[in-house]
């Protein structure tokens, strides 16, 4: 089978109508497409603004300019649709300015309004910059207003010049700037949700594959599809028969009555990138491909079609999509579940897992907006089904399955803006390492790990459960119930003290509070209560408690400012008076903005809602731990609402460009990359004021005791520390290449000897350092994730750093809200805090290292590791004893660059 070469230097992207644009530098090869662009695809009027006259060689001498011999100050794009060129952007440095470049556009009539120019510019943006260019420079007509609407809305600032008859554009080049990275993200979104409109919004669906045999999979789609009542047009393809299921069968795509927006696929693997030619030169618009186990070349042709023919595609391997609103009413999966319509959003990667998640959620009576099985998870993933849900009228939550990321960067900033509108939950899938490799396997993309992944979900706002049944319990709280305060304050009343007890267990192992009740309250429950009741917390109303008692219980603890959330527990007994404890607990009003969750021990199902007197839904469990897990996710959330957006940590010092030079000269040294040696290092932790402790290197024993006079002064009890070194070394106590607490020649001398015996002329010399005072090891370093970026991680160090594995981690840069959580949120941070007698360490300093490393990992994409271990913390400052950074040749990524992904199962080997 032949394989699909992509240009390169070529990425995909949307433009404004969901059509695919391929974006790539234009070449000599190129001539004839950018002279027919000029000459034949724009109108005489379009030539004039575009070059202030009807020149008859102007296109000829453009295409020349921009094709001719290759000139490394030239900057040239393109955008091609389906082969054919329709825009290109240039700059060209200004003659003795080079931090200024000529700026020239030109896109061809019928592609005008669609955001050709606009994507065009942002990926000049990013290339420009990346070549010293500070800022745009144009003329322009006055009355060519379309560019100058495009100036406007890009989102940087404009500075306008009026000149007889021109107006002079300068657009200062400023990609950090939040506006402009604000207004990127808005028309990624506006053309994300235009792509998908086909697959979740069709008016006609083609099932391709769609076979006479009873129980295929192609059959059980085009029954669901038509059983479920799909409002459009509905057609069968199977080119050997003239009937499917009672539906009319057409042999191909090209002899339907109509284009279907969408194709569901259910054919074998080595005709599906047929099928998708097929579909996108009939004008199909969405893929959803049911078909498992295409190889390398099949995924890479599928791709290449999809892309192609701007094509939004769903799999392969996916178990088919669902679309419940009223006005669509589509079901293409074949799952043996019936989801109820409703307004949760659903997105699975597993089958399995969606075909148990709709099953469950139907049993609860949560309706579902939108389903879709994203299987291998080819194009269409979780950050393009967040952005419809943001926006489609009907959703208000959202529940994920995801087990890998193709642009976690994208999905991180996206459900960190979807989040604070919806709740938005995942099973945290892959936490083991046999997870992982079954995730791996599964889903043919690399599992990620379970800390990088963690991160993610944290700093997104994503409520993350452990299980689908953790999910669906989750679900069930947050769909019907208020959110509770931020304290997660819990009143737990039962009416049996044994389960009132175990109820209250599960809250304080899940990290809610339950307060001990004000003493008025207590006397106040008291007169409502049988003898004997316990009136702390939890609240034992006894068995013989009636429903009236009850429900003055209930009500008299919801007004209360201490209580955020109210859980019951009720077990059936043969005491009381009246029509019981469970209905005094449905009669009670659900007004109050203080959720409450029932425990009820007896009932079969692990969750399920029971119907209010006012009509509201309350979440039933039968196991006192699901409801405390429950509303713990639900505290999180409230937590992260209440608290206001938080700006990037800045550290007091970043010197970037020494920096990025540095990395630059030990790269062009080791193009492999490789582990800096000590200098190295300390240089480059000095641009970050990234406290290091005063070292000097020495190459002999004569060195060596000449630095020990000069530290050992320095050093704790004017001791001194020896450290071999060698390159490429990793752990230095491993190979025991360390000697503390040397005092004197003698003992300095014995140490280097004994380094010179054991390692020989692999040594390349010693590193002398003062003997730090004691205090507490930390860890902070740096991680370069392929997949995630930079990974910034806290815990306890020194040499039980593995084994004690306190640590935690926020994908870079850190917010400020980050650099106080990542301490607070360790194991060990009473230690950091302080504890009475003991003083706190000094968490300012920590801070600064922490804001530190964030913007050195954010400034070096080159950075793939940086180790700063033991980092020793006391209340006096911060001092790091080794430090270890090894840099890899890796590009920048601008993760507000607007692309389609390439995903690993379709990229060239």
């Amino acid at each position: 089978m032949p394989t699909v070469q992509y240009p390169p230097h070529a990425v995909e992207a949307l433009l404004a109508d969901g059509t695919t644009a391929t974006i790539r530098p234009i070449g000599p090869a190129d001539h004839a497409a950018v002279l027919d662009l000029h000459a034949e695809r724009m109108s005489e009027g379009s030539r004039r603004l575009r070059f202030f006259g009807a020149s008859r060689r102007a296109p000829q001498m453009t295409a020349d300019r921009l094709c001719g011999p290759q000139r490394s100050e030239l900057l040239v794009l393109g955008a091609w649709v389906d082969g054919e060129l329709v825009g290109e952007a240039d700059c060209e440095p200004v003659e003795g300015r080079p931090e200024a470049a000529e700026l020239a556009l030109a896109v061809a009539d019928a592609w005008q309004h669609r955001g050709v120019g606009t994507l065009l510019i942002e990926h000049l943006v990013h290339a420009a910059r990346k070549r010293g260019v500070q800022r745009f420079e144009a003329d322009t007509l006055a009355d060519n207003l379309a560019v100058h609407r495009l100036f406007t809305d890009l989102g940087l600032p404009v500075h306008r010049r009026y000149e007889q008859g021109e107006i002079r554009v300068v657009v200062p080049l400023d990609e950090d700037e939040e506006h402009y990275q604000e207004a990127v993200d808005q028309r990624g979104r506006a053309a994300d949700v235009a792509s998908l409109s086909a697959l979740l919004r069709p008016r006609s669906v083609a099932v391709v594959g769609a076979s006479r045999r009873p129980g295929s999979v192609g059959q059980a789609v085009l029954r669901k599809i038509r059983q479920n009542g799909f409002s459009g047009k509905l057609w069968a393809v199977n080119p050997y028969a003239q009937r499917v299921a009672g539906e009319a069968a057409y042999p191909s795509l090209a002899s339907l009555p109509g284009t279907p927006d969408l194709a569901v696929l259910a054919v074998p693997a080595e005709v599906v990138a047929g099928a998708a030619e097929e579909c996108g030169a009939a004008g199909v618009r969405a893929l959803v491909v049911l078909t498992a186990g295409l190889d390398a070349d099949q995924a890479r042709l599928l791709m290449h079609a999809c892309r192609r023919h701007s094509i939004r595609l769903v799999g392969p391997n996916s178990l088919g999509i669902a679309q419940l609103d009223p006005a669509v009413r589509l079901d293409a999966e074949f799952g043996g579940a019936a989801a109820l319509p409703g307004t949760a959003g659903v997105a699975v990667q597993s089958g399995g897992v969606g075909i148990a998640l709709l099953g469950q959620l139907a049993r609860l009576g949560i309706g579902v907006s939108s389903f879709v099985s994203l299987g291998d998870k080819y194009d269409v993933s979780g950050n393009d089904l967040l952005q419809w849900w943001e926006g489609d009228g009907r959703t208000d939550l959202a529940l994920l399955h995801l087990e890998s990321f193709g642009n976690p960067r994208g999905f991180s900033r996206t459900a960190r803006r979807v989040t604070r509108t919806l709740p938005v939950l995942t099973v945290d899938a892959g936490r083991s390492a046999a997870g992982r490799r079954g995730a791996a396997s599964h889903t043919a993309a690399a599992a990620t790990p379970t800390v990088t992944r963690e991160a993610l979900f944290r700093q997104a706002g994503i409520t993350a459960t452990r299980s689908i049944a953790e999910l669906v319990e989750t679900a069930a709280l947050l769909h019907a119930q208020p959110l509770p305060g931020a304290r997660g304050a819990v009143a737990v009343v039962s009416n049996a003290g044994g389960i009132g007890i175990l109820a209250a267990d599960a809250c304080a192992e899940a990290g809610l509070s339950l307060p001990v009740l004000p003493a008025a309250t207590a006397a106040e429950l008291a007169g409502l209560l049988p003898d004997g009741a316990g009136t702390s917390n939890p609240v034992d109303t006894t068995a013989a408690v009636g429903s009236r008692e009850l429900a003055q219980c209930i009500d008299g603890l919801t007004k209360r400012r201490e209580i955020d959330a109210l859980l019951v527990a009720i077990v059936p007994t043969a005491l009381g008076t009246g029509p019981g404890p469970l209905q005094a607990l449905l009669d009670h009003p659900a007004r109050r903005g203080v959720p409450v969750v029932a425990v009820l021990p007896d009932q079969e199902a692990p969750v399920r809602y029971l119907t209010c007197a006012d009509g509201g839904r309350l979440p039933a469990y039968a196991d006192p731990a699901a409801a405390a897990r429950a509303l713990a996710h639900a505290r999180d959330r409230a937590r992260r609402l209440a608290e206001p957006p938080s700006p990037d940590a800045v550290p007091d010092t970043a010197d970037s460009a020494v920096a990025q030079h540095l990395a630059a000269a030990f790269l062009a040294d080791h193009p492999q990359g490789g582990w800096l040696d000590p200098k190295e290092t300390a240089d480059l932790l000095d641009c970050y004021d990234l406290p290091l402790t005063t070292s000097i290197w020495a190459r002999g024993e004569h060195d060596v005791l000449l630095a020990v006079r000069t530290l050992g002064q320095l050093g704790h009890d004017g001791k001194v520390v020896l450290k071999a070194y060698w390159p490429e070394q990793v752990h230095k106590s491993a190979a025991d290449a360390v000697r503390t607490g040397l005092r004197g020649a003698d003992e300095v001398r014995a140490a280097y000897r004994d380094f010179e015996e054991r390692f020989g002329d692999s040594m390349a010399g010693v590193v002398v350092q003062p003997m730090a005072a004691p205090g507490l090891e930390l860890l902070a370093g740096v991680v370069q994730d392929q997949v995630f970026g930079p990974l910034v991680m806290l815990g306890l160090g020194g040499t039980a750093t593995d084994l004690l594995d306190d640590r935690t981690a926020r994908l870079a840069p850190l917010t400020e809200r980050d650099l106080t959580t990542m301490i607070s949120e360790l194991r060990a941070a009473p230690l950091l805090l302080g504890r009475p007698g003991t003083p706190p360490v000094d968490l300012a300093a920590l801070r600064r290292v922490l804001a530190g490393l964030s913007r050195l990992a954010t400034d070096l994409p080159q950075l793939a590791e940086a180790d700063l271990n033991p980092l020793i913390a006391r209340p006096g400052g911060l001092l790091c004893v080794d430090a270890r950074v090894r840099l890899e040749p890796r590009p920048a990524f601008d993760p507000y660059l607007r692309r389609l992904r390439r995903p690993a199962a379709t990229a060239q080997e």
